[in-house]
């Protein structure tokens, strides 16, 4: 089986706009430039039908309601006797616990540590970290089973962002932190780091039950006129190009793509040092890497990269290194592809 002959659904069963949800979009096109024959299931959200239809990967919109969902897996059926897939790779759990199995190999991908239950149905794993290889094994899968790729960033051409645009001023110095507004990103840390340093600007890019909280933060510490909440954005690279440090303070991330996004497009990083980015960066070599809730390390690592160029050049360096020989698109979807032709259709594989 090779990638010209290989037919793929991916799903993605969550409306959430989220690192995963973004993973999904970014690997189902990545399959369709591999040659992959792919075509996607996905519960409504108009900005990734959006970015599906641009690339040409024709898609299904299915309910994926939590309860009382007795059009799902019988549409999802149909549409699997007509596509005949190979392989059906589920992003989410919600997408994993209700795809229904059949003569595909049906391949569950973790990019968190997820209730296992969700995952039943499905024949293989794929995680994106080997502490959740660790989990899932720890958790009873059989080591056959489980395969370990990493995420890859998406990377495009287009121009920085212009400041004016955001009515930030060109010569301040900018950080750009990507990613939910939720406790688990904390941004509020962020909010605290960028009070102890008075020309900083933030652009905080991400929606989330805690964009009130925020705000009033952002108020309260006196901020406010030099962060901007710019809401959910598309164009992540464009952000990252505009920003002089991208600022990634996770109370919780069990990879964290921002950090392969920050070295794909040529950002110094400083960040928490939880698990996923302890685990994919080098402190001092490719980021900076500081505790987990500690406002004022946060803000000492911004300094840092702000207040020399070699440093700030060195992150940079060492950064587009590591893409391109671990983190790259084409080394990874090589290992999806290849897990594809191990697995093969069930019963084949």
């Amino acid at each position: 089986m090779t990638s010209a002959s290989l037919k793929a659904i991916t799903v993605c069963g969550a409306s959430a706009l989220g690192g995963s949800e973004t993973f999904f979009v970014t690997l189902t096109r990545a399959l369709q430039r591999a040659g992959v024959n792919v075509r996607s299931v996905l519960k409504h959200n108009g900005i990734r039908e959006a970015a599906l239809g641009e690339a040409g990967v024709p898609f299904e919109v299915l309910p994926f309601w939590r309860r009382f969902d007795f059009s799902t897996e019988k549409r999802f059926s149909r549409i699997a006797a007509s596509f005949q897939p190979d392989v059906v790779l589920t992003i989410t759990g919600r997408g994993a616990a209700m795809t229904p199995p059949g003569g595909y190999a049906l391949i569950g991908r973790l990019g968190g540590y997820y209730n296992l239950d969700y995952f039943r149905r499905c024949d293989y794993l794929v995680c994106n970290t080997p502490d959740l290889v660790r989990y899932v094994t720890e958790g009873g899968w059989p080591d056959d089973r489980v395969f370990y790729i990493p995420n890859f960033p998406y990377i495009d051409g287009a121009p920085p962002v212009d400041r004016a645009a955001i009515k930030t001023p060109a010569d301040v110095p900018l950080a750009v932190a990507l990613g939910r507004l939720h406790p688990n990103k904390a941004m509020d840390m962020l909010l605290k780091a960028a009070a102890q340093i008075p020309d900083l600007w933030v652009w905080i890019a991400g929606e989330g039950p805690d964009e009130r909280t925020l705000k009033a933060l952002a108020r309260e510490l006196g901020i406010e006129a030099r962060v901007k909440f710019l809401g959910w954005r598309t164009d992540r690279g464009a952000l990252l190009k505009a920003a002089d440090v991208c600022a990634f303070p996770s109370r919780q991330e069990p990879f964290g793509n921002v950090v392969v996004e920050a070295w794909a497009y040529g950002v110094p990083l400083v960040a928490t040092a939880s698990t996923g980015p302890a685990w994919l960066a080098r402190n001092g070599e490719d980021a900076i890497l500081v505790p987990i809730d500690d406002a004022d390390a946060l803000a000492g690592g911004i300094r840092t990269v702000l207040a020399s160029k070699e440093t700030a050049a060195r992150l940079v360096e060492n950064g587009r290194k590591r893409v391109e020989g671990e983190f790259c698109e084409r080394a990874v979807i090589g290992q999806y592809l290849e897990m594809f032709e191990r697995v093969g259709p069930k019963g084949q594989g």
